[in-house]
């Protein structure tokens, strides 16, 4: 799906379900050829969850990606969710299959947010070796700053009763980063005030630990205009697009011109495509609904009631000249039904209803033209009803366990590094789960086989792992265990 925002840049809209979170994100294409990636995270105030997605980066000549901060309902600071930080492994998975897909590299990447944004982008700059760091009035006591200002969301990364170690280690999370050297080469740009009520706690204690990198620009603006937090990244705005703009252009405002233009018109652009296909909220594997009451071109009673089915779904959405009116829950069997609060106003109506899965994915839009009568209902008229055969909702056989190949069971590994391969018949995709944590999620080929590579290093030790298989109704098999050991080796 795809928007036209203000200045008429084209924004595409997907949902990357390739790691154990889906990824919400929106998308724009560089202009002029422009060979640079900027990745936009989301403060605590952003509309929608989308930070500076209002068209104020409208300018920039790069590719735009803005990542959504909505997990589960909640903001995660893009970490963790009852500290599970698979969020994070969901999130650097859609920046390196955005990255993959662009051809482009860490050092074509520039990723950029304030305040909980900035702390995101400090924390993905830093761990994943990215060349440029844009982080305004950020958080690096995370864990301490949640549970102290913002609850809910400390409740939702932390679990309901915010455990002490769990605060410990999110407020370690950034400081350690940062007394390791980790991306030692970056270049990093970081705003703060003297008037931002988080400065002595959240900036200052860690300036000493900044300043070791040689490439570290602070832009510490004192101004009796500022009156608090977010007031200064309003009164920092121009500059920061002025650095954005000199970063998309391959130019860093410290060490001078590296790299001016980076512009490739002819780019192959097959890979983001596809990419950004295969990951669109419209997806064509959920079958658009199917509206019986009432039939196209038929009459419907001005407080008549829609009738239709939608398999797969959970809710239908309803929109009329572009205008939302309701969504309708979608019962098992795939039936759902919708009611007007209001009577259908007299005359001619084009609907528009989709489907939306548990995902978030939508289908494709069905659209359906009625006469809306007064009449037929006050003179006993009836409605033209559909006298098809109703729609009978695709079944799906109980789904055996998946057989898991590798890692063998009680197998020793050597490394950090563990592949998962097995087969499973009737099933779309293959799931993992440790303790109860989801760890990810594989397709299933047309041969049966899966595989999946997790793209972290394991902890040493014994881990117990339970994989199972889901169809195309989501439906899961019971799980299969296997139980293995980590060896790590020197160094690791």
């Amino acid at each position: 799906m795809s928007e036209a925002p203000a200045k008429g840049r084209q924004v595409i809209r997907g949902i990357d379900a390739s790691g154990g979170y889906p990824v919400e994100y929106r998308f724009a294409h560089a202009r002029g050829g422009n060979r640079h990636l900027t990745v936009v995270f989301a403060n605590i105030y952003a509309p929608d969850d989308y930070g500076w997605a209002t068209g104020i980066l409208d300018n920039l000549r790069s590719n735009i990606l803005w990542i959504r901060d909505r997990f589960d309902a909640g903001n995660t600071y893009y970490l963790c969710r009852d500290m599970d930080f698979g969020v994070a492994q969901s999130v650097i998975g859609l920046i390196s299959n955005v990255m993959k897909a662009l051809g482009l590299t860490p050092d074509d990447v520039t990723l950029w947010g304030s305040s909980k944004g900035g702390s995101a982008a400090l924390y993905f700059g830093l761990r994943y070796g990215f060349r440029n760091i844009v982080a305004s009035v950020p958080q690096l006591r995370i864990g301490t700053f949640v549970r102290d200002v913002y609850p809910d969301t400390g409740r939702h990364m932390l679990g309901e009763e915010m455990p002490e170690d769990g605060v410990r280690l999110l407020d370690a999370v950034l400081p350690d980063l940062l007394a390791s050297g980790a991306n030692q080469d970056a270049h990093l740009y970081l705003v703060s005030s003297p008037q931002d009520e988080q400065y002595a706690g959240q900036v200052e204690p860690y300036l000493g630990l900044l300043q070791r990198y040689p490439n570290f620009n602070f832009v510490f603006s004192e101004s009796p205009h500022i009156t608090d937090h977010g007031k200064v990244t309003q009164r920092n705005t121009p500059p920061l697009l002025g650095i954005a703009y000199l970063l998309v252009e391959g130019i860093s405002p410290r060490l001078g011109i590296t790299r001016h233009g980076y512009e490739e018109p002819d780019a192959d652009r097959s890979g983001i495509t596809s990419f950004l296909a295969s990951t669109s909220v419209v997806q064509d594997g959920l079958a658009a609904p199917v509206v019986t009451v009432p039939i196209e071109h038929g009459v419907l009673p001005t407080t008549g009631v829609l009738v239709g089915s939608a398999p797969g779904a959970v809710r239908v959405s309803v929109w009329e000249n572009g205008r939302y009116l309701a969504s309708a829950p979608v019962a098992s069997d795939g039936g759902w039904t919708w009611q007007r609060r209001e009577p259908w106003r007299p005359g001619e109506h084009t609907l528009r209803v989709f489907a939306v899965a548990s995902s978030g994915h939508q289908s494709r839009r069905t659209e359906v033209k009625f006469t809306a009568s007064e009449q037929g209902a006050a003179h006993g008229e009836a409605p033209r009803y559909d006298t098809r055969e109703p729609v009978v909702q695709q079944t799906y056989m109980a789904l055996p366990p998946p057989i898991v190949h590798t890692p063998e069971p009680h197998q020793e590994i050597l490394g950090t590094q563990v592949r998962f391969t097995g087969a499973s018949n009737a099933a779309v995709r293959v799931g993992f789960r440790e303790n109860g944590a989801p760890l990810g999620f594989c397709p299933v080929g047309h041969d049966g086989r899966w595989l999946w590579d997790a793209d972290w290093n394991w902890a040493g030790g014994t881990h117990t792992v339970e994989v199972f298989a889901a169809n195309a109704a989501g439906e899961e098999s019971p799980s299969a265990s296997v139980t293995f050991a980590v060896m790590r080796t020197p160094g690791h």
